[in-house]
């Protein structure tokens, strides 16, 4: 069975106010006031001097887990949401690959899910593990990257993009942070992402809610459990009146999401449930034996749910 062996991230020390960066948004101030008081965003965090490689490498220098256990890493995967992330030639995982001495390991990475790419990331990772028959060998997934143009650092009246990263161990038959399902679905139509026109955005802000918790109680369903079983949401960081809708949706206990990172990490690409995980297990929202889900969704479109056990 797929595990997480261990999660750590990355928070760049710089945080700032959208309110301060709404020229460069495109904002508003009308604009920016609905992203402060109706969708639960005030500030985003960035690493002003540093590359996707940076982010990284920072998140993996977290990771005790990784120290003595380099040998064991089979695989290194940068779970992304754009294609490009930096200038050919340069190929940050292949960088942070050499960096780490982990030169024996294959190095890719994945796309294709935007946002929901980090549980495809760990998804694949089990898949491949599993397939070599090594019940020791290991994956690294990195998630995090820099908001380096316009289009990646705001999910037009929706998202306001962050800078952070997070480095996922990824094993076989450990006895915490246990895969129990995984959930997906693309609606393909809505492939153009960002450039989708009015007729079909508007589309796809209506089947939003049901397609996510479609995906959701799939994976529930898979888990073999129903939603009273789950007893933490670890959520993609778009906004909150999402998640007040999706909660309202399908009964959920607003209390059982973990938002305290939206208002000050912004969202993080793939990397926005991993980040909440660490988060929630530092404030004790996580105990032995609990069960909990992460979500996630990507431009293009696909809608995803993993269900875990603590």
């Amino acid at each position: 069975m797929t595990t997480l062996e261990a999660v750590a991230t990355y928070l760049p020390s710089r945080s700032v106010p959208i309110r301060s960066i709404a020229d460069e948004l495109g904002l508003d101030n009308a604009q920016v006031r609905v992203f402060e008081r109706f969708y639960g965003l005030s500030h985003i965090l960035r690493e002003p001097d540093g590359t996707v490689a940076d982010l990284m490498l920072a998140a993996a220098g977290k990771m005790e887990e990784l120290r003595g256990r380099e040998h064991r890493i089979r695989y290194v995967i940068q779970a992304r949401t754009m294609p490009v992330v930096a200038p050919y030639p340069v190929n940050p995982v292949h960088d942070v690959r050499r960096i780490l001495g982990l030169d024996h390991a294959e190095a890719f990475a994945v796309f294709h899910h935007a946002c929901a790419s980090g549980l495809l990331a760990v998804e694949l990772s089990g898949r491949l593990l599993e397939a070599d028959g090594d019940p020791d060998a290991l994956a690294l997934v990195f998630t995090g990257e820099k908001t380096f143009t316009p289009a990646a650092r705001t999910v037009p009246g929706t998202a306001v993009n962050g800078e952070a990263s997070a480095a996922v161990l990824v094993g076989l038959g450990g006895s915490r942070d246990r895969v129990l399902s995984y959930a997906t679905r693309t609606y393909g139509r809505f492939n153009a992402g960002l450039s989708l026109a009015d007729a079909e955005l508007g589309e796809f802000q209506q089947i939003y809610p049901d397609a996510l918790a479609e995906v959701m109680l799939a994976a529930v369903d898979r888990a073999g459990l129903t939603l009273k079983d789950v007893d933490l949401v670890l959520p993609h960081n778009v906004n909150r009146v999402s998640w007040v809708r999706l909660c309202k949706l399908i009964g959920l206990p607003l209390d059982r999401v973990f938002l305290d990172n939206i208002p000050v990490t912004g969202h993080c690409f793939c990397a926005d449930p991993f980040l909440n995980y660490r988060s929630a297990r530092d404030l004790g929202r996580l105990n032995p034996g609990d069960r909990y889900l992460m979500a996630a969704v990507g431009l293009g479109a696909t809608f995803s749910a993993m269900v875990l056990e603590h």
